[in-house]
């Protein structure tokens, strides 16, 4: 849209360009005109910017107009108003109107269609629209669409460009001209071509340039459009064709001028046309665009000669053609050698009648007079539109013999005539005449008959003979009926026509216009003279995603039937993105459409989704599920063996592939003296193409980066010299097969086989559909802690826009996001009602995508600057911290710990992973290495270095127990004489070796025997030639290495656990200690990312990296003695409730029942005292007799004495004694 600003114009307001001239300053007063004026204090000479007055129509004009003479043809490039000075009179609204001729006006649209501009909000302020495409005019015309309601229009004007000079050439279509190049040829690798264009013509070449081998570039108008038509060469060795067709613009017929330019560079062209640019890349695998001879313009010079199927040539003006630097309209001008003229061609542009009327009110109407009385009927005139319905012509027969309707209905002219006393005559003539276009009709009708002529057409006319009686009335009535129908005789009850007519003629002689304007001939209403306002809505077609676009004279619907998406212009989706978001909302497994994009480009299409406990696998098939066979190919004529899926193209499965957070998809080569990929350092026989149509060199079962099958990993190959079964060339049938699951590389879309042409070759490949699982989307997650900004490029919005995002936070305001355009911009924030001052946004943010493309936060985030991976909202202080390299995950409302990096497993990554070693069991994991075996050219893409690569740093950590020595608990091989191992010598101490390089060093972990059953922690870090150990819970030791020792462990092999069984030469002291074995427990391996033990027991991928030998069951024997940690019991998943509920009740029946239960406490308390008090003697008597002296110092105590003891004690006794 034009961009507007309110304020006092000055240099600031003006944007930096050479063409902003103010252009009605220095105008004289006569070239200010208007259809009428206030009074003498309120002429057009005053409607200059910052005038002491301003211009201000009669309010009796109904039409006013403001218009400006700029005495020569302009470039305009901005238009600003202001309001009456020291008055209440300005325009909030109003029209543009431009031509070369004062008879001759087009509206100025705006992006979207809207041809209405925003005026002023008071008398001082100047507003300034800059226009998106230039105005190349003479004369400019402001319409008053609407004003100050306390005031009346008031408006001072400024134009803002620079003259424009023309050459111009007409042509009639018999003519053309031609630019002959300097040599035969012209090859080009970069084009730059403009010129402007007016016609009143659908259809015309306006440039054409062909070459002998196949290249042409052809510009032309196709019914209104223009149709650019480019081939850079086509060849027989290339699939894809150079042909290349973009079409842009619409209802160029309108006798103004248009501007096109194109530029080109290699394959990528900009094609523009008034404002409106179409990027697009050639098809076909050329640069250079390569002409013979010659380029014509405004048509063909002998077309049988050229291979152009035959086009008319363009009948209009052309001017100001560019051709490579080239004036072509100069040299032109000036006849120069290197032109060629065929026909007539004029340096002038003839202007044909065309003095249109537009129809764009409420109640339009255009009453003319005809001679009545007459048997005879003719009127003609021409139309163009888009609406279905609208009276086109209304006339009352004389006499009272009824009237005759001419409508236009679902895109037909449908007649009535109908009379007192008879039943109607209806008829209808033509087809979809709601086209947009200008199409002419012609009514004759007398006593009895009529015919209706369409587009000049004879086979198209409809004739009707009927009794009927024929009268000509005195009015005619175009486009509507006037109110009241009682006084103006217009009896028709049809909607009233919007669009545009042109060329009226009633009783065989053409409207008078210019008395009609006058109001001196006929009435008429809500119409505009001498322009057509018609806009095509649909073009650019703002319906995505394949909707259809259905337009009247004010708006626009899309047809959004069978697209998979709704709204008002086919954006939002219907169907889920994938296969877990169905999970997610209940359903169970089946065929279900997905869109993995959203409301992105691509189109939805149906899949499988297996639906599992804990995920949802997303299963798509395709046509090379079965095996294909493939003989006589070679590596110059190979067989290409497409894998189309199953609805769906490659774009969109590739989609997919790339939102999922894990794919794979299974992909065999059977062979008989067939190979695969041959030898490493070669180029292969065969290969598979994958996402962007990358080539890849490595099979199923192997990584990215390294050229081999999966035999070539574990070392079975047919022939131990090659990497694969195949390249062994047996005579007899081999398999190559396994698993790719590099996600970036998926999905398969091609398999190239190239070596079945020899004798008995044959070759069979398939290829499994494509698994996927998750959404590596939905949790791209940041967290901001203080005023941060992420940095993208600016979103090209277009037409529609949907953003989503999920965000989480405790501030009260923040702006989320702000796409920001060259001068417009969209912002979303969180912001308090009354508080208007944006803050930056504190919190976290995930999931956020624009137009279905997920924008990567965590890639921008840079800690450093206060942004942060993942929302550290619960991960910064867990209430339980993830064990053991376990990294923290933010979810919704809670966190969860991904133990995937990790030795250990459970929900906090502190569950050990060990297991029992009997004498002899051991243990090898393949380490991945990618230099010393990789060729010079791989995949297109090359992965991330693999783990162990030229390793600079170790981090080692596990836990053991045994009773027996000597033994080797770790030993990581090389391909190289690099090794680290850890030993328990004969004397049960613990040892670390370590060779990088030359020599061996050794380092004691322990004096100490550790062979007494107790588990054991090692740890083990080092970094460059640093070296940390810590054993149990000792302090840390710190060692350093040689200076003169190499910093890596280079090209690490195998990692070994329990023994040693490595080919080739191994360290003597290894091979001292490397018999008979470890027996024991080992628990929690580590080595880098390298987590042996788990691979083995907790197994997360199909692919097998290890091989085991003996007797090895999972066991913890070996597991630490870990710290007690307190786990909430909302997070421990063992906890089962309180045994015995507490139930709380704060009513008055707790408090009675309390109040109730005390009473019965104090009642049983006072029954217990009676008791004792009424008691106290049982077991004893009263007597008065002396009783016997004890001797205290006797070491026997009496009989009596020691059976009293089991009695109670009298009070009485007790105190006495």
């Amino acid at each position: 849209m034009c961009q507007s600003g309110q304020g006092s114009f000055n240099h600031s307001l003006s944007p930096t360009g050479h063409c902003y001239d103010d252009l009605v300053a220095p105008l004289y007063s006569s070239s200010l005109g208007a259809s009428s004026r206030y009074n003498i204090l309120y002429t057009p000479g005053f409607a200059r910017l910052y005038s002491s007055s301003g211009w201000s129509p009669d309010p009796r004009d109904k039409q006013p107009w403001l218009q400006i003479d700029l005495m020569q043809k302009h470039m305009i490039n901005a238009v600003a108003t202001q309001g009456t000075y020291n008055t209440r009179d300005w325009l909030t609204h109003y029209t543009v109107l431009y031509g070369d001729h004062p008879s001759s006006w087009k509206p100025f649209f705006q992006r979207g269609s809207n041809w209405t501009f925003f005026g002023n909000v008071n008398e001082s302020g100047v507003v300034i629209h800059d226009l998106h495409y230039p105005i190349l005019a003479r004369y400019l015309r402001i319409i008053p669409v609407g004003w100050n309601p306390s005031g009346k229009i008031g408006l001072r004007l400024g134009l803002f460009g620079c003259p424009y000079r023309s050459d111009v050439l007409y042509f009639d279509g018999d003519d053309a001209i031609s630019y002959r190049f300097r040599g035969k040829t012209v090859s080009t690798l970069q084009d730059t071509i403009s010129f402007n264009f007016k016609t009143l013509e659908r259809d015309g070449v306006l440039m054409h340039g062909e070459g002998s081998q196949g290249d042409y570039i052809t510009v032309e108008l196709k019914q209104a459009q223009l149709v650019l038509h480019i081939s850079l060469g086509s060849s027989p060795l290339h699939s894809s064709e150079g042909h290349t067709t973009v079409t842009v613009g619409s209802l160029l017929d309108d006798q103004h001028w248009h501007s096109l330019h194109i530029d080109r560079y290699g394959q990528h062209v900009n094609l523009s046309l008034d404002g409106e640019v179409k990027h697009f890349r050639c098809n076909g695998d050329f640069d250079q665009l390569n002409l013979d001879t010659e380029v014509f313009f405004g048509g063909v010079v002998n077309q049988e000669k050229q291979r152009l199927v035959y086009r008319q040539n363009f009948r209009g003006c052309i001017e100001n053609i560019y051709f490579n630097g080239a004036h072509i309209a100069d040299l032109a001008r000036r006849k120069k050698s290197n032109i060629r003229f065929e026909g007539r061609v004029g340096h002038y542009c003839e202007n044909p009648p065309y003095a249109p009327i537009t129809f764009a009110g409420i109640n339009n109407y255009l009453q003319v007079p005809g001679i009545p009385r007459r048997n005879r009927m003719s009127v003609s005139f021409k139309f163009r539109s888009w609406d279905t319905v609208g009276l086109l012509m209304y006339t009352s027969f004389a006499d009272r013999l009824g009237s005759l309707e001419m409508v236009l209905s679902e895109g037909q002219i449908n007649v009535s005539i109908a009379q007192p006393g008879k039943k109607k005559l209806e008829f209808a003539a033509g087809y979809r005449l709601n086209d947009g276009f200008w199409h002419s009709v012609l009514l004759v009708a007398r006593d009895g008959s009529a015919v209706v002529t369409i587009d000049d057409d004879d086979g198209a006319e409809f004739r009707v003979a009927h009794p009927f009686q024929l009268r000509t009335g005195s009015q005619y009535f175009f486009g509507g009926c006037p109110k009241p129908a009682s006084i103006t005789g217009c009896l028709s009850n049809q909607t009233t026509f919007h669009g545009c007519l042109q060329m009226i003629n009633v009783d065989a002689q053409p409207v008078d216009l210019e008395l009609l304007k006058y109001h001196r001939l006929g009435k008429y209403s809500d119409v505009f003279f001498d322009m057509c306002g018609i806009t095509d809505r649909c073009t650019p077609n703002l319906c995505e995603h394949g909707g259809r676009c259905l337009q009247s004279w004010d708006d626009f619907i899309c047809i959004c039937d069978l697209t998979g998406y709704k709204g008002e212009t086919c954006h939002k989706p219907i169907y889920k993105e994938s296969c877990e978001a169905y999970r997610l909302s209940g359903k169970t497994a089946g065929n279900y459409t997905i869109d993995p994009d959203g409301s992105g480009p691509l189109k939805p299409f149906t899949v499988y989704c297996d639906m599992r406990e804990d995920r949802a696998w997303t299963i798509i098939r395709h046509n090379r599920h079965y095996a294909t066979r493939v003989l006589g190919s070679s590596v110059d004529r190979p067989y290409l063996g497409a894998v189309e899926y199953w609805n769906a193209s490659w774009a969109e499965v590739s989609a997919l592939a790339n939102a999922s957070e894990y794919c794979e998809q299974r992909i065999e080569f059977s062979c008989y003296n067939s190979r695969l990929l041959n030898t490493p350092f070669g180029l292969p026989f065969s290969f598979w193409m994958g996402r962007h149509n990358q080539r890849h060199y490595y099979w199923g079962g192997s990584r990215p980066g390294i050229q081999r099958c999966a035999c070539g990993l574990d070392k079975n190959c047919a022939d131990s010299r090659f990497f694969c079964n195949c390249d062994a060339d047996h005579a007899l049938w081999r398999v190559d097969k396994g698993l790719l699951n590099f996600v970036d590389h998926l999905p398969v879309t091609q398999v190239v086989v190239g070596d079945t042409n020899r004798s008995s070759s044959e070759a069979q490949f398939l290829v499994g559909p494509l698994r996927c699982y998750g959404d590596r989307n939905t949790w791209n997650t940041v967290s901001f802690n203080k005023g941060a900004v992420l940095l993208f490029p600016t979103f090209q919005v277009n037409q529609s826009l949907d953003i989503s995002f999920y965000f989480k936070t405790t501030s009260l305001s923040g702006v989320f996001l702000e796409n920001s355009g060259y001068k417009n911009y969209i912002r979303v924030e969180l912001n308090r009602a009354a508080e208007h001052k944006m803050r930056p946004f504190l919190g976290c943010l995930r999931g956020l995508r624009m137009n279905g493309v997920t924008l990567n936060l965590e890639g921008k985030a840079n800690e450093t600057e206060g942004v942060r991976v993942n929302c550290t909202g619960y991960c910064q202080n867990p209430r339980v911290p993830c064990q053991n390299s376990g990294l923290c995950v933010e979810r919704y409302s809670h966190y969860t710990c991904n133990c995937s990096i990790s030795a250990f497993d459970g929900p906090f990554c502190n569950r050990d992973i060990g297991g029992y070693f009997e004498e002899g069991t051991w243990v090898r994991y393949n380490i991945l290495s990618a230099s010393l075996y990789a060729t010079h050219e791989f995949a297109s893409i090359v992965s991330q270095p693999l783990p162990g690569y030229n390793l600079t740093s170790e981090e080692v950590s596990f836990s053991f127990s045994t009773t027996s020595a000597p033994a080797v608990l770790l030993y990581v091989s090389s391909f190289v004489k690099d090794y680290m191992a850890v030993l328990i010598k004969d004397d049960g101490s613990l040892q670390l070796r370590y060779q990088l390089g030359t020599s061996p060093y050794v380092f004691a972990l322990t004096t100490k025997p550790v062979t007494d059953g107790r588990p054991h922690r090692v740890n083990i870090t080092r970094v460059h030639r640093t070296l940390y150990t810590q054993v149990d819970f000792f302090p840390v030791m710190e060692q350093q290495f040689s200076l003169f020792v190499d910093s890596k462990l280079d090209s690490p092999k195998n990692l070994y656990l329990g023994r040693v069984m490595e080919t080739g030469v191994i360290d003597s002291e290894i091979q001292r200690y490397n018999t008979p074995g470890f027996s024991g427990c080992l628990s929690g391996v580590k080595f880098n990312t390298i987590v042996p033990l788990k691979s083995i027991f907790r197994p997360s991928s199909t692919m097998v990296h290890y091989n085991i030998r003996g007797e090895l069951v999972e066991s913890n024997c070996a597991s630490m003695p870990l710290s007690t940690m307190p786990i909430p019991p909302e997070m421990d998943p063992w906890y089962m409730g309180t045994e015995f509920p507490h139930v709380h009740d704060d009513g008055w029946t707790g408090i009675i029942i309390g109040f109730v239960i005390f009473l019965l406490l104090l009642l049983g308390g006072l029954l217990v005292l009676l008791y004792l008090y009424y008691h106290r003697y049982k077991g004893s008597y009263h007597t008065n007799e002396p009783k016997a002296i004890q001797d205290y110092s006797s070491a026997v105590k009496p009989l009596a004495s020691r059976k009293d003891q089991n009695l109670p004690q009298i009070l009485e006794e007790a105190k006495s004694d």
